[in-house]
């Protein structure tokens, strides 16, 4: 792991979006990482589209997530939790977890993960 010895800014305007495979109107930000000199955790931004889904999988870390914006549904386990601006939830590690946006408007929020390997697991 490297050890930065300098401050980070990132504007957003500098951060690229990426569509996320496995799901229907998911996109990635990534805003610090190890990459970018982050010894411990990276931060994302996502978007999840009005319409869009994102299928039961599993995760080999924790995540930590704040919603930006929007409302939408997440399953977590066996429950599903609507969330919107201001909520913040702890998905732990190898939990069965999915996303749905019904609504009109785009959902964004922020999540935090330990840096290393994430591998995805999609449910059948």
């Amino acid at each position: 792991m490297s050890q930065r010895t300098e401050a980070l800014l990132r504007r957003a305007d500098g951060i690229e979006y990426e569509p996320v495979d496995a799901a229907d109107g998911l996109e990635k930000g990534v805003l610090v990482d190890e990459a970018r000199g982050a010894p411990n955790f990276a931060i994302r931004r996502f978007t999840l589209a009005a319409g869009g889904d994102v299928p039961k999988h599993t995760n080999e870390v924790e995540h930590e997530q704040y919603v930006l914006s929007g409302e939408y549904t997440v399953g977590i386990g066996d429950e599903e939790h609507t969330v919107s601006a201001g909520d913040s939830l702890l998905i732990p590690a190898g939990v069965v977890h999915w996303y749905r946006n019904e609504g009109e408007q785009e959902g964004a929020f922020i999540c935090a993960v330990p840096n290393g390997d994430d591998a995805i697991e999609l449910e059948e």
